[in-house]
């Protein structure tokens, strides 16, 4: 359980001081759900959860609370939200949350104050009218006035709804050669890092191979298309919405090799062996602050999958400290080109040591043939 999360801690506080009732008939949805104490504190019945990224969500799940996929009809009379940091990303998911509540349901969200808390807020109005707030934790929590009910001072603009509901939809970017979305890894662009690893994949890479942190799966187009050897490529990605976007952009692939997509936590460890490995690992979570343990994980992950011989290619931030990692774990490791802040390191995983053959023993055959030799010779 999550002990230390102050902008869940913030989202239940109007509840626990009874500024807002909690539904006693009928679910209430969370959006962005994270599991933690505050949500344990009373009972939440009928609490169920959202939640695209894949260790968030098996937090809730151990932690015994429902999860439901997006995309259903089912109108509920509270909408909890934790915003995202990208603004489009959080404006739909506002839409989709006022959407989504019941006649006379409230929408309540929370964000830290460094997050664009108020910004949140002004959006919220925005689009549903006045809304209440509280501060504590160095966050934020403010929530709607009733909605979809005529004798409610909530005032929903039907068209900025219909605007905002469409800014998750993928749409295309780099020229058409893929289809991202706000809130993805380097959702609108070609992410550099990726790209020089790209430029630096031999063409002599084969067998089966997986992309760990595929995102939207720039990096597993590359690798098909430059190295022909591929006959079969596995896509791990934490982010479900990623992954929506990596099937799309890998069909046209897929009388190329066999594709398998996998909304899986890499940190966890991987199912299958494989002879190459592509990965620009991540190094953030929810926070600003550099995280090289997971770039390491990862890297320890790799070094587990693949075959003896395997090679694994990584792009990273020169300034993490993988080189011990990787030096532990693999046979040999280069680092290929450094660019831009980023460094290309290729690593080989160690073949075992071949057993030394004992010298075959002498039977009495080989003895009657060195004793008739001529010892002159």
């Amino acid at each position: 359980m999550t002990l230390d999360d102050p902008a869940l801690d913030t989202l239940m506080l109007p509840f626990e001081q009874n500024l807002l009732p909690w539904p006693q008939d009928g679910d209430t949805l969370f959006l962005r759900a994270r599991e933690g104490a505050a949500l344990h504190r009373r009972p939440r019945a009928g609490l169920v959860c959202e939640q695209s990224f894949k260790p968030d969500a098996e937090a809730l799940q151990r932690a015994g609370l429902a999860l439901v996929e997006p995309g259903d009809d089912h109108r509920y009379p509270l909408v909890l939200l934790l915003p995202p940091r990208q603004r489009e990303e959080a404006r739909a998911l506002y839409a989709r949350a006022v959407a989504s509540a019941a006649p006379g349901g409230r929408v309540v969200a929370c964000l830290a104050n460094n997050e664009g808390a108020r910004s949140g807020e002004d959006d919220l109005r925005k689009l549903a009218g006045p809304v209440g707030s509280l501060t504590k934790h160095k966050c934020r929590v403010f929530w709607t006035a009733p909605l979809h009910r005529p004798d409610s001072a909530a005032n929903i603009d039907a068209a900025l709804l219909a605007q905002w509901q469409a800014l998750d939809a993928p749409r295309s970017i780099a020229d058409g050669r893929f289809s991202s979305r706000p809130g993805v890894f380097a959702w609108n662009r070609i992410d550099p890092a990726s790209a020089l690893l790209a430029a630096q994949l031999p063409a002599d890479l084969g067998g089966r191979a997986a992309d760990l942190g595929a995102g939207f799966g720039y990096l597993s187009v590359e690798l098909l298309q430059r190295c022909p050897g591929i006959a079969a490529l596995d896509l791990y990605e934490a982010e479900g919405r990623a992954l929506e976007l990596a099937r799309r952009n890998l069909a046209p692939f897929e009388s190329q090799a066999v594709l398998g997509f996998h909304w899986h936590d890499v940190t966890a460890g991987l199912p299958e062996r494989y002879d190459v490995i592509v990965s620009n690992p991540p190094f953030h979570t929810q926070g600003r602050a550099d995280r090289p343990d997971i770039g390491r994980r990862f890297i320890a992950v790799a070094a587990e999958a693949l075959k003896p011989g395997g090679r694994l290619w990584l792009v990273a931030n020169r300034h993490l400290p993988y080189e011990e990692v990787l030096t532990a774990s693999f046979g040999s490791v280069r680092t290929v080109a450094q660019q831009d802040g980023f460094k290309i390191i290729e690593a080989v995983k160690a073949r075992p040591a071949q057993p030394v053959r004992a010298p075959k023993p002498f039977n009495k055959a080989d003895l009657r043939r060195l004793s008739r030799r001529d010892p002159q010779q």
